[in-house]
């Protein structure tokens, strides 16, 4: 096994055994509103939320550069257009 599917396995591990031990209820203030609300559920939402922000901020970014909106442009063929002299400057 590698070595970050060994942490995730230890940490999900962890995480579980934390949100077990802390099931009592206690009392929020939800700004309007005060709730008694589990632990477990409240460390559960902000565990998930976290890695659902730690992911979307660390996702590869997609980019587009200018020879790919030329390409998508109806009517234009792209590498179709260039002559063998272009083609053997690329490759």
């Amino acid at each position: 096994m590698r070595t970050k599917t060994v942490f995730i396995i230890i940490f999900t591990a962890l995480i579980t055994i934390f949100l077990m031990i802390n099931t009592d209820a206690v009392e929020f203030n939800l700004i309007f509103v005060k709730k008694e609300v589990s632990k477990l559920l409240v460390v559960g939402i902000c565990t998930f939320v976290g890695f659902v922000l730690g992911y979307w901020a660390g996702r590869p970014k997609t980019t587009v550069s200018t020879y790919d909106r030329e390409i998508d442009e109806p009517g234009n063929t792209g590498k179709n257009n260039l002559s063998d002299e272009d083609r053997d400057y690329i490759s």
